[in-house]
């Protein structure tokens, strides 16, 4: 069993992309981040025509989860449980520059946007989160950022176990360790390395989640995420934050782990690339 974990950014812009990634890797199931679509835009004929069912979870312009899978979508949970969320309206920005400057729909009420979507897929529960970037320290969207960790942890707590086959993948907007980024001085000061948000991933690891790509991948200058600026691609300057985190006894399955960096080339890539593990029978 393959699954995968890619921010897609905006599924309808990135559609053939992620339609020729299916053909060629064949993951059983795919979890997206910032699918920008509402509900009812989510192309699910497409999805189908590949072979997948297709849960949706988005508020229109911005944010967006979705998990694609053929093995199967049961019990599906959004936003934690917690009721519906906003709905951002209109079209999507026309450049990257655009949505940067309008604050790329970021809120300080996280708990409002569509960030998490989980289901039942191959009897393993995945989780497909889309967290929060935080912006900059001692702002409200970095507390924001937080309390959105704290309210996937309690989620954790309240409604699953350890015990249980269950992968979180998407995009954490967080680096657990300074190998995860080109150049630990370059971000000093910075959000996705503070050792408030490291220590929100730190406590999913305490309640029984294990990094799936680092089972594999112990070493640095791996990365999930380039700057389109500036070359940063193909000068080596990345991030890794996009993870998959899995419970042991999916670790224990786990016989390879890798970072797609082929996706983040061509025309018209995502700025992330996907990641992925291989699960034994």
């Amino acid at each position: 069993m393959r699954i995968a974990t890619w921010n897609v950014n905006s599924l309808k812009a990135r559609l053939p992309r992620v339609e020729e990634w299916l053909a060629q890797r064949a993951p059983d199931v795919l979890l997206m981040q910032e699918t920008k679509l509402a509900d009812e835009a989510a192309p699910e004929m497409p999805f189908r025509m590949a072979g997948y069912e297709l849960a949706h979870h988005g508020e229109g312009r911005w944010n967006g989860v979705a998990i694609a899978s053929r093995v199967g979508i049961a019990d599906v949970v959004t936003n934690f449980g917690d009721g519906p969320v906003r709905r951002s309206p209109g079209p999507e920005p026309s450049t990257a520059a655009t949505a940067e400057a309008v604050g790329a729909g970021a809120s300080e009420a996280p708990g409002d946007e569509a960030r998490m979507i989980s289901a039942v897929c191959g009897g393993v529960r995945v989780v497909s989160i889309y967290a929060p970037n935080g912006r900059a320290l001692d702002t409200p969207f970095y507390r924001a950022k937080l309390a959105w960790f704290d309210r996937l942890a309690r989620w954790l707590r309240e409604t699953c176990h350890p015990a249980e086959s269950l992968a979180i993948g998407g995009d954490f907007n967080v680096a657990p360790e300074d190998e995860d980024v080109y150049d630990p001085r370059e971000f000093v000061g910075s959000t996705h390395v503070s050792e408030a948000e490291r220590s929100a991933v730190g406590a999913l690891r305490d309640w029984g989640l294990v990094d799936a790509y680092r089972l594999h991948h112990p070493e640095s200058g791996k990365f999930s995420w380039w700057d389109y600026r500036a070359g940063n691609f193909h000068k080596g300057l990345g991030m890794r934050i996009d993870h998959l985190y899995v419970t042991r006894s999916v670790a224990e399955r786990c016989t390879a782990a890798e970072i797609d960096r082929d996706a983040r080339k061509g025309q018209f890539p995502s700025d992330h690339a996907p990641v992925y593990i291989d699960l034994a029978d």
